[in-house]
Parts: C-alpha cells; structure tokens; sequence
C-alpha cells in the first residue's frame, strides 16, 4: 500500500514537469525570464520620418537615438496604422487596424466641413476594455508592465485606464497634456502629480520611466515599459537652456527649419538616453529589446503656432493617407538583434508589432485576427524575404491638417489612395516615387483596378466605418 502511494506521488511529478514543459505560460515567472527578454518600447507623438539625424535630418541633433540606431537596426519602410495618433496607438496594443475597432479619428477630433458632400464616420472614442492589449498578453507571459506618458486611448471610468488595460505600473499624462509645463500626471484616474511650471513634461516622463526600471531592476520578472513621450507634439514649448544654440544656428539653414522644435527634440533624445542609460546601470541591458518609433507622421502646417517640421521628399504630412502622414522612423536594438548598424527595406505597420512579439516569445498565442503579421525574422537577418502582402489606412474623417476623408493601399510596391468625397483613386510606384509625384492610374489602370477591389473588399470585411452623406450639401444642389 505504501509503495501505491509512493508510486503515485511521482507520477503526479512527473505530470506537473512535463505539462509545465508543454505550457511556458504556466511556469512560475522566475523560470522564464532567461527566455523573456526585457521591452522597453519608445513611442514618439508627430515625430516626422525625416526628423532624425539617422534619417537623413541636418538640423537636428539625435545623438542616443542615432546610437541605438548603430547598435541594431533602422527600419526605411516602417508604417503607422492610421495618419493620427489614437487609432495607431490602439493598432500597436492590440494588433487590430484601428478600422476594425472603429477607433478611427484621434480623441478630440471632431471637425466637419459643412461644404462637403460627405459628413465623417461615426466612431467609436476609446478602446473598449474588452479588447486584449500587448500589456495582457505581456502579463501572461510572466512580465511585469509599466505605461508611462500619453494614453489617448480614453480615460472615462476606470476600465479606460492603462491599469486596467493590463498596466501594473501606470503614470499618464491626465491634464493640459499639450504643454510642458502646468500639466498633471494620474494613476488610475487619480492625481499623483501636478506641475507649477517647474519641471519639464519629457524630463518627468523620462523619471518616471527610470522609477519603473528601478522597481524591478532585480530581474524577478521581465519588464515591459510602455514609454509614450508626448514630445514633439505641439505646443512647440523648450526647455530655455535648450533653445539658444538652436536659435544662433538658424540662419545658416535659411529658415528651413523650426529652433523650438529643434530643441524639444533634443530633451526627448537626452531622455531616450537617460533609459538607455539606467538599463546599463541595472544590468538589464543584454537582455532588453528597446524598440522606437512615432506615432504618425510629422505636423506640415501651422497649428497653434508655426510649423514644426518639414517631412520633404515625403509628400503631405499628419493626417494625410500619403507617405508623409503615415511613415514613420523605426529602431530596434538589443536582446534577439544580431545585426549591427543595418538598414532594412521591407515594410511593415503598427499592428505587426504584437505577433512579432508573440513569435519571438515563443508562446502558442493564436491571432484573433489577421491585421498584423510577425517581422520576427528581419530582427536576426534585415534582408530577409518578408511578403508583408496588403497594408491599408482607412481615415473617413476632417484632420485640422487640412486631410480630407481618405483610405489607402500599398500591396508590393504599388500604393492606391483612394478619396472618399469624389470617389478619384491616385496609383504610385513607391520603388521610384518615394514623393508620390507620379500618379500612374490613367497608364496603369489595370493595376490600379486591382488594388481598388482589394481595398473595398477589406473594408468590407472588417465592416469600416463609412462617411455618411451630408444632408445639408444635398439641400443645396
């Protein structure tokens, strides 16, 4: 009888052991960690594809940012799931197109042309708490996760905020996030912070980061940080001890470029440098994944004072379903990147980034849908083959960028955009028209067909939300 028992007892060790071998999920988070590198995602809000000195920008100075970039890899044809920040920033947590969640406008974003033949799509103006977010997934994979910055993603209830999201470690942005200066700083809908003009918006984000860090820099689990800098959004307000040298070198460049911009630019890279910085300190460098990238493209315009950037050879700018609204600069260095100083070509969008790093956790996660598709192989080898196949943009709405309501495809290296008031389609050949100048629709319009009942067919699919008829147009005809 005793020899039963015994017998019985390990067989149910060996059970645990070798369901704990098929389920990494299931294992105690301190037995993954050598398997779960560290993330720190970076995520910049209206920083333009040309911004950065590792981008081709004489201007500006990016040194941290220019380092990451020759420590791993520079991304030429990295994409923005939408031409405004909330629908991309929900596209990059969940790994759906902002069209399927109908989070299709940035949160506030209520213009109407009353001239217009089309009034915008009703949409949805948060992501609702039932969608699964990167930080989920995260925290079932054993990772402890921090969201520090911009949310933008609603903050009406608690089951808006990033703690509910999947955040254990949360510290938005909650009040006058437009300045950098008399702003206040929430945690789960309550004030932790509140600033008199004192301390500059990114060099309080950048502390609170470096705080995360420290919280868990004994390695217990892996850490992912959600790091949203509000830089270089408008308001185009710097740091004084920033500015001076920026406003000295103007003339040299003939007025091409904005010193206040220029400036804030310069702290949020002294920013990125501070978190690269303290992963060294805390030993958890080797083992971390820093991944950067902006929001949407550059502002082209003046809004609430001057223009900020210049996005040129890329035509139009935020906003736009053109080049200029929605690529965006990508770096990724550390953990699991072998290549150095590399430029990689292949393109992809905001909603990859979830099954890449699901592929790169090795979980069994099964995509709910298919919006995004994994790039895990172009972080070992950048000149892999990657057969992204379509990417689409869908904005039925009117940017206070002069935008009009508009979708896109790019399929290989032809992109349609298609305009939603008259129903004209645009055809480029991106592989020599990085400026969109030459639209090859009348020559080419069997391709231009192809890629226009592609586009209808998706939209369909994914059942996006329309402009509707404005009544008040029709009255008058």
């Amino acid at each position: 009888m005793r020899f039963c028992s015994i017998f019985l007892v390990l067989l149910a060790c060996l059970l645990t052991a070798f369901t704990a071998q098929l389920s990494p999920t299931s294992q105690h988070p301190s037995r993954i960690v050598a398997n779960r590198p560290n993330i720190v995602f970076i995520l910049a809000d209206d920083l333009g594809y040309m911004d950065l000195r590792c981008y081709g920008n004489p201007y500006n100075e990016t040194p941290h940012l220019d380092s990451l970039a020759r420590r791993g890899i520079r991304f030429t044809q990295a994409y923005s799931a939408c031409p405004v920040c909330s629908p991309s920033r929900a596209a990059i947590l969940t790994g759906k197109h902002p069209a399927r969640l109908h989070l299709t406008n940035f949160i506030g974003g209520e213009r109407v042309d009353t001239t217009s033949s089309l009034l915008p799509a009703e949409w949805r103006r948060y992501l609702p708490a039932s969608e699964t977010t990167l930080a989920e997934l995260l925290k079932q994979q054993g990772y402890v996760t921090g969201m520090v910055g911009k949310w933008h993603l609603g903050n009406t209830g608690d089951s808006l905020t990033p703690t509910a999201q999947g955040f254990d470690y949360e510290r938005q942005i909650s009040k006058n996030g437009l300045d950098y200066y008399n702003y206040s700083i929430a945690s789960n809908n309550k004030t932790v912070f509140e600033d008199t003009g004192k301390e500059y918006l990114t060099d309080k984000l950048t502390d609170y980061a470096l705080e995360f860090i420290d919280q868990n820099k004994a390695g217990q689990k892996p850490l992912f940080l959600y790091l949203a800098y509000s830089a270089p959004h408008i308001l185009l307000v710097p740091r004084a001890d920033k500015l001076s040298k920026f406003l000295y070198r103007y003339p040299r460049f003939n007025g091409r470029y904005n010193p206040s911009y220029a400036a804030m630019l310069l702290s949020f890279d002294e920013g990125v440098g501070r978190v690269l910085q303290k992963l060294k300190d805390t030993g958890l460098a080797d083992n971390t994944l820093v991944v950067f990238t902006s929001d949407n493209g550059g502002l082209g315009m003046p809004e609430a004072g001057p223009t900020p950037t210049d996005n040129s050879p890329l035509r139009k700018w935020k906003g736009h379903v053109y080049e200029g609204g929605i690529r965006v600069p990508l770096i990724m260095a550390g953990s699991g990147i072998t290549a150095r100083n590399a430029t990689c070509d292949r393109y992809l969008t905001g909603t990859d980034f979830v099954p890449t790093f699901m592929e790169m956790l090795q979980t069994n996660w099964k995509p709910a849908v298919p919006d995004g598709k994994s790039f895990y192989a172009l972080l070992s080898n950048p000149a892999a083959a990657h057969k992204r196949g379509p990417v689409f943009w869908h904005y039925p709405h009117f940017s206070n960028q002069a935008s009009r309501p508009s979708a896109a495809i790019r399929d290989g290296d032809y992109k349609l955009v298609e305009h939603y008031e008259t129903g004209n389609t645009e055809l480029y050949n991106l592989s020599n028209d990085i400026s969109e100048s030459n639209d090859l629709a009348q020559q080419q319009p069997k391709k231009a067909n192809e890629l226009l009942e592609k586009l209808t067919k998706w939209r369909a699919e994914v059942k996006a939300n329309m402009p509707r008829p404005n009544p008040a147009y029709a009255a008058k005809k």
